[in-house]
């Protein structure tokens, strides 16, 4: 989607994305090795009853659920970071997960008229509709040699 497609109030769906004990493994390995997301057996033990998935994987799949329905051939360039993430609900292998990006607003810079300025909100949901992360998220678009 082009910048100028995008208006206050709208809600963009997308997914589902199936994630796997592997995925959830081997993520967790690399980047939060944590006991409760690597190790099956210590994890069943413990509070959440078994395995969940890094918040931070969520975050992950999020983004790349939000790339491939809108951001692909999109001005879109960078992010100055999040307002804030929420994890209400753990995330479980073999969860498939739904997106709903909600669109906060939208403007242009009034110091840089050719950046375009979104604010929009980012939800996951397991396949119950449960909420496994909120986040409320900026993203930057170059608008020199857009049309509107």
């Amino acid at each position: 989607m082009r910048f100028a497609d995008f208006k206050a109030g709208q809600v963009i769906e997308a997914g589902p994305y199936p994630l796997t004990e592997a995925e959830v493994r081997q993520f967790a390995g690399a980047y939060d090795p944590q006991w409760f997301h690597v190790d099956p057996e210590a994890a069943a033990a413990g509070p959440f009853g078994g395995l969940i998935a890094s918040g931070w994987h969520s975050c992950c799949v999020a983004m790349r659920l939000i790339v491939d329905a809108v951001l692909v051939g999109s001005e879109s360039f960078a992010s100055p970071g999040v307002a804030s993430v929420k994890w209400p609900h753990p995330l479980r292998p073999d969860d498939r997960l739904s997106l709903r990006a909600t669109v906060l607003g939208t403007r242009r810079s009034s110091s840089k008229p050719h950046l375009g300025i979104l604010t929009w909100r980012w939800q996951l949901f397991n396949q119950h509709g449960i909420e496994v992360l909120d986040l409320e998220a900026t993203s930057l678009f170059d608008l020199r040699g857009a049309q509107g």
